[in-house]
């Protein structure tokens, strides 16, 4: 399962609540182009409108081995493809006051999925208590050595 593209920032940014797996509406350019890794998933997120998924703010470079001149639109609106109960709980998240961020990319056999997280936005004083924690269990690991 390799994984093409992540989103790092999101974990540090975001206290991750909950976890799912999401396919999305690519076209053939944009495969290559993420399996390629020319995708940046950071300041992305999804919405539900119309009872429907979507991912926004995704950059996914042109995908141009002979470096032909395209018109491709890179950070495009894409649709996600998930089954009813997981939008009405993206849909109740998103009513709960909870953020949905894209977390990676990354392929099951010939399919590209995303991984999608959902959790709150952590404040200043937060993050600066995960860079502690970070810290004290680097120091606790570098002590057992």
């Amino acid at each position: 399962m390799p994984v093409f593209a992540t989103n790092r920032k999101a974990r540090f940014d975001y206290d991750i609540k909950d976890t799912l797996e999401a396919g999305v509406v690519l076209t053939g350019a944009e495969t290559k182009s993420v399996r390629d890794g020319k995708v940046r998933l950071t300041g992305s997120y999804a919405v539900i409108r119309g009872g429907e998924a979507y991912l926004l703010n995704t950059d996914i470079s042109a995908y141009q081995p002979q470096n032909l001149v395209e018109k491709t639109e890179s950070a495009r609106t894409r649709k996600l493809l998930l089954n009813r109960r997981e939008i009405e709980l993206l849909a109740k998240a998103i009513d709960d006051k909870l953020s949905i961020v894209p977390l990676s990319f990354y392929s099951k056999g010939r399919v590209l999925k995303l991984e999608l997280g959902i959790g709150r936005s952590r404040h200043d004083y937060d993050k600066r208590e995960a860079i502690k924690k970070k810290d004290i269990g680097r120091e606790v690991g570098r002590r057992i050595k």
